[in-house]
């Protein structure tokens, strides 16, 4: 995180309790339908002012390539930095107390209504728009990598190679973040030395 990013989030307001802090990963995960990206960047930045636009997305790439769902990690991180290992622990559960209640009761009707064509047809159109959220929140956060100490114009080169990588040449994932994901912290390490230098 640099320096500005610091400053800014120690001015920024956080959670003020556990049971907020709760309360807020419990609502974000039960609105989180085909993928919470779009969900957390609104919650957490837009609506509750906990993160601004440039930490989200240093946090997200940490949580990203972590073992494990993106969004645990991020809650994990999250509530520790509030709260230590008591703001982790309560942010994971808020995350996925209620859900799995309801994972369980929906996994039960699904057993019941798979054979519909219906079930199965409405669950495809879901799909479409979990898609269409995730590019919606994918645009917004492209205007704060204008700032990316890369530029816009390499940080836009490495996110083509990482789409081609994985979807045309169906490259394994973690070769991606490893071979490309390396070689782009290393040229930010760089750029981020140099400027300290200048």
């Amino acid at each position: 995180m640099t320096g500005r990013a610091a400053a800014q989030l120690a001015a920024r307001a956080g959670p003020r309790s556990l049971p907020e802090l709760f309360w807020a990963f419990s609502w974000l995960s039960l609105q989180g339908f085909g993928g919470v990206l779009a969900v957390v960047q609104r919650e957490l930045v837009e609506k509750r002012g906990w993160l601004g636009n440039e930490e989200f997305v240093e946090d997200w790439a940490v949580a990203q390539v972590m073992p494990g769902p993106n969004v645990c990690n991020l809650a994990l991180m999250f509530g520790d930095r509030h709260f230590g290992w008591r703001g982790a622990a309560t942010a994971l559960a808020g995350l996925l107390a209620l859900p799995l209640v309801l994972l369980l009761s929906a996994a039960t009707l699904y057993g019941q209504l798979a054979g519909h064509a219906a079930a199965v047809g409405a669950l495809r159109g879901m799909g479409a728009v979990a898609a269409g959220l995730i590019g919606g929140t994918s645009l917004k956060l492209l205007a704060q990598l204008r700032r990316h100490p890369l530029g816009l114009a390499l940080v836009v080169a490495v996110a083509t190679g990482a789409f081609a990588a994985l979807v045309l040449l169906h490259l394994p994932l973690v070769a991606v973040v490893l071979g490309l994901g390396g070689v782009a912290c290393a040229l930010t390490w760089r750029r981020l030395r140099r400027g300290e230098a200048s």
